[in-house]
């Protein structure tokens, strides 16, 4: 082949594998908030597709059920509808002063291993956990999960606990080929730093990070800034109608840009986190973000 044809060639091979268009997902936590009846997850992907989503998070909470014909009839649903389900969304919690309680979250998050592979799900999202010392969720988020650590121990136990517990969660997840996504969730990684001194520390390719950019306890687009390079899918909050716990003016065409120029070209999941119907504020947040990522 002539050297102009072999360097054609190769220009076409880069072109093909750059990264394409960020792909947009919705959450199932958008249409149930923990409160009332749960929302039927079929029903989410049945909306998500009339509305040109790419894809659904699923809650794991929010499922109806864990045995095998049920986890098809999802995976079956979403593929006939043309989406993808690219996280399955857990809660456990590894901050616990006793190994046993430890453990018992660690085959927990191996069981959710077990059902997103089921699914043909590749990630799911992982929680640090949390101290427990301000009893209800309500409350802790009115502190901004500022939760101070149990009496005779420290944040630095909690670290250590949490980052054993991922590493012993990290075979299972690479047997199955599921990514674990550590969120700045509530808790121990409430706190920026926090989350990147325990993904260093576990230093795995199957743990990531799921930004999430209304877990900030303060100005967010610095810390967005932080932890983009690291961002493995990023979950988009709105708060359509008031926020169930509070309410952020998040301009996404700047968090776009953020995650542009860290080099993101991943999945955004959309947490619709308001007080307005979902049947309305869900197509709303669609827009904005289609505006800001498109």
């Amino acid at each position: 082949m002539a050297g102009s044809a072999l360097a054609a060639a190769a220009r076409g091979n880069a072109q093909s594998a750059r990264p394409g268009r960020i792909r947009l997902a919705v959450s199932t936590y958008s249409y149930w908030h923990f409160r009332g009846d749960r929302y039927p997850v079929e029903k989410v992907i049945e909306d998500a597709a009339r509305l040109g989503f790419d894809g659904v998070e699923i809650l794991h909470r929010q499922m109806a059920g864990e045995d095998r014909a049920y986890l098809n009839k999802l995976k079956q649903l979403a593929f006939q509808l043309g989406l993808a389900l690219p996280m399955l969304s857990i809660h456990q919690d590894f901050v616990w002063p006793k190994p046993e309680d430890r453990k018992r979250n660690i085959e927990h998050t191996v069981h959710c291993i077990d059902l997103a592979h089921q699914m043909g799900i590749p990630c799911i999202r992982l929680n640090s956990g949390r101290w427990k010392t301000v009893q209800s969720f309500d409350d802790l988020m009115k502190v901004k999960g500022d939760e101070p650590p149990l009496s005779g121990f420290t944040d630095a136990d909690g670290i250590r606990w949490c980052i054993e517990s991922i590493q012993e969660c990290l075979p299972a997840a690479e047997k199955a080929g599921v990514l674990l996504a550590l969120e700045n969730h509530w808790g121990l990684t409430t706190r920026t730093e926090t989350l990147l001194r325990i993904h260093k520390a576990v230093q795995s390719a199957w743990l990531g990070i799921n930004l999430d950019t209304g877990n900030f306890p303060g100005e967010p687009y610095g810390e967005i800034e932080k932890l983009a390079p690291h961002a493995s899918i990023v979950q988009a909050k709105t708060y359509h109608g008031g926020g169930v716990w509070y309410t952020l003016d998040l301009d996404y065409k700047r968090i776009a840009g953020i995650l542009k120029k860290a080099g993101f070209h991943g999945w955004v999941s959309l947490e619709m986190e308001g007080n307005e119907a979902a049947s309305t504020a869900v197509p709303k947040s669609l827009a904005i973000l289609r505006e800001a990522f498109g």
